[in-house]
């Protein structure tokens, strides 16, 4: 494609706010919409960004939204669904259950991990997979986990969310032939230091299926798994297609 018109191509594909530049081709380039960062964002510029991803049949995530700038938008934006733990409002992606994609299960070590395991689950739920929870079966009670393994043992993607030493996602790993996403939290005490004891202690982890991203990643975990979920759905309904 000669430059100007590769131009041209890219400047269709972004809509420009004031502050604020939409990315309009990312369902055709990535398979889903951008996703609204709500830190550092007004709650109108939060709505005006989702008002226009809606009016083009787009479905709308935005992360990291309080309490107080959830009840501003929702002012503006009545048909918002938001999720007060996980901090996440989705707009259009109220799918029949018989619609879902995939098998993905969100497993947290504790309580005190639900805020990121709830943002995975809200993100899964924004990609329309299939998704269930497992919770509270951190290793402090070993005999916890084996004890859910039927709830978790034949997904196509897991999503583990752990803090304090963050063991849980090698020990999950021993009993899956999925990929497990690890998401490390800022939950522990001192020598937690803030998540990074627990995302050290996953990066180093024995367990071949287990890959890992950032401190208090809810909705990477839960996109990257849905991600695989969704595109197996795909393929595997693709190949029951009849021949033409």
């Amino acid at each position: 494609m000669p430059r100007d018109e590769s131009k041209k191509t890219d400047q269709k594909a972004t809509l420009q706010l004031a502050s604020a530049s939409i990315d309009l081709d990312r369902t055709r380039r990535c398979g889903f919409p951008e996703v609204i960062y709500g830190e550092g964002k007004t709650a109108e510029t939060i709505a005006q960004i989702a008002s226009e991803l809606r009016s083009r049949g787009e479905r709308v995530l935005a992360t990291r939204i309080d309490l107080a700038k959830a009840n501003e938008i929702s002012q503006l934006l009545p048909e918002m669904m938001y999720d007060s733990t996980a901090r996440t409002l989705r707009i259009g992606d109220d799918l029949p259950d018989a619609q879902a994609k995939g098998n993905v299960v969100v497993i947290s070590a504790g309580t005190s991990d639900l805020p990121v395991a709830e943002e995975a689950h809200q993100t899964l739920l924004w990609m329309g997979a299939r998704v269930s929870m497992v919770h509270d079966v951190g290793v402090a009670g070993p005999h916890r986990l084996p004890e859910r393994l039927a709830e978790f043992e034949n997904a196509d993607a897991l999503v583990v969310v752990a803090g304090m030493e963050g063991a849980l996602p090698s020990v999950v790993g021993g009993y899956v032939a999925c990929p497990i996403f690890a998401v490390p939290t800022s939950v522990g005490y001192g020598a937690n230091l803030g998540g990074i004891a627990a995302l050290l202690s996953m990066l180093n982890s024995c367990a071949s299926n287990v890959a890992v991203v950032n401190i208090d990643a809810g909705f990477k975990g839960g996109y990257l798994a849905g991600l695989v979920a969704t595109q197996k759905h795909d393929s595997m309904q693709g190949q029951d297609a009849p021949a033409h």
